[in-house]
C-alpha cells in the first residue's frame, strides 16, 4: 500500500504540494488527475523517492521512500519526458536496467520484442517520441515491478498501441498484483483502466473516489408527470442536479438504483427512463458542478 500523509512540498515560497493525503491499496490502479500546475508531477517524484517531501510521511508498503534502496528495486518512475543514455539502444539499456532491478526478466523482454516492434539495436534517440515512449513500456514491462509509478504516459501513443499499452497495466495487474499509479490531465483517457480516482487541485488531493462505488452511487433519469413534477417526490430522493425540459424533468440522483426507481414508481410517472451518466458527469456533480471542477478532470 501507497500511503502519503500531509505531504508537502515548496520551490521557492511555492508550495508545489500542500498537505496532501492519498492511499492506494496494493494490486489498484490508481488515476491521479488535474490541470497543468496541480501539482502532479512534484506528487510523483515525491512518492517515487526522486524528492524529498518538506514534510509530511510517504510510506510504501509500511516503509519510508526516501533513501531506500530496498524499496526503490521493487519501484520504477516512468516521467513524462523519458530519459535514456545517450546513443543508447533499447538492448544496452535492458542491460543497464537489469542490473539495477533484480526482478528484470530477460524471458520477457524478449517476449515483449515482437509485440513492440522496435529495432532493439537501434539508437533509442533516433526514434520518434512515440516509439521512445513505447520503448520505455518495453523496458518497464520487463522490469516487472511491484510498483509502477507514471507521468502522462500515453501522450505520444497512437490508438492501437495505447489500447495495447492499456491491456498490458490490466493483465500485469490480474496476474501479479502490480500496484499502477498514473496521472493524467483527462478522465476520459483514464476512466476505463483505473480502479481509484484521485483529483488533484493548488497542489492537494481534493477527492478520492472508488469508481465502482461513484457508479453505483449516481443516477440521471428522466421522468415526466401529469400535472406536473410532484414537489413530494424530490423531497425523497437525494437530487443533486434537476433541470426542466419542457414536461420532462432530467434529474441526477445519489442513491442505490432499485431504491431510486421504486420510489418514482410509487408516483405514477407516465415516462421514466434511466439515462447513462458518464464519469465526468459524476465528478462535476460531486464535487459540485463547478467551471474549476470540469477543468479540474477534463483539462
Amino acid at each position: 500500500m501507497i500511503q502519503l500523509k500531509n505531504v508537502t512540498k515548496t520551490f521557492e515560497r511555492f508550495a508545489a504540494v500542500n498537505g496532501a493525503d492519498m492511499t492506494v491499496p496494493n494490486g489498484a490502479i490508481y488515476g491521479l488527475l488535474g490541470p497543468n500546475g496541480a501539482g502532479k508531477t512534484t506528487l510523483l517524484k515525491l512518492m517515487a523517492g526522486i524528492l524529498r517531501q518538506d514534510s509530511g510521511t510517504i510510506m510504501i508498503d509500511g516503509e519510508d521512500v526516501w533513501e531506500n534502496v530496498r524499496i526503490k528495486q521493487r519501484l520504477l518512475f516512468l516521467p513524462d519526458f523519458v530519459y535514456f543514455f545517450p546513443h543508447a539502444t533499447i538492448r544496452q539499456m535492458a542491460a543497464f536496467y537489469e542490473r539495477m532491478y533484480p526482478s528484470f526478466s530477460r524471458a520477457r523482454f524478449v517476449e515483449l520484442k515482437s509485440m513492440f516492434a522496435l529495432d532493439p539495436d537501434k539508437k533509442i534517440q533516433q526514434f520518434s517520441k512515440g516509439m521512445q515512449r513505447q520503448a520505455a513500456f518495453w523496458l518497464a514491462f520487463s522490469v516487472r515491478p511491484d510498483v509502477l509509478i507514471m507521468d502522462e504516459p500515453l501522450d505520444g501513443l497512437d490508438a492501437f498501441v495505447r489500447r495495447y499499452v492499456k491491456q498490458l497495466f490490466i493483465d500485469e495487474v490480474a496476474e501479479r498484483g502490480m500496484t499502477v499509479v498514473i496521472s493524467s490531465h483527462n478522465l476520459r483517457e483514464l476512466e476505463d483502466l483505473c480502479d481509484i480516482v484521485g483529483l488533484m487541485a493548488e497542489g492537494a488531493v481534493r477527492m478520492e473516489r472508488d469508481l465502482n462505488e461513484l457508479r453505483a452511487g449516481m443516477h440521471k433519469i428522466q421522468v415526466a408527470f401529469r400535472g406536473g413534477f410532484p414537489r413530494e417526490l424530490a423531497e425523497r430522493l437525494d437530487v443533486v442536479h434537476r433541470e426542466e425540459r419542457g414536461s420532462i424533468t432530467l434529474l441526477v440522483v445519489r442513491g442505490e438504483k432499485r431504491s431510486i426507481e421504486e420510489t418514482v414508481r410509487s408516483f405514477a410517472p407516465l415516462i421514466l427512463d434511466v439515462l447513462p451518466l458518464s464519469l465526468e458527469e459524476i465528478f462535476v456533480y460531486e464535487m459540485g458542478g463547478t467551471a474549476h471542477v470540469r477543468e479540474t478532470i477534463v483539462g
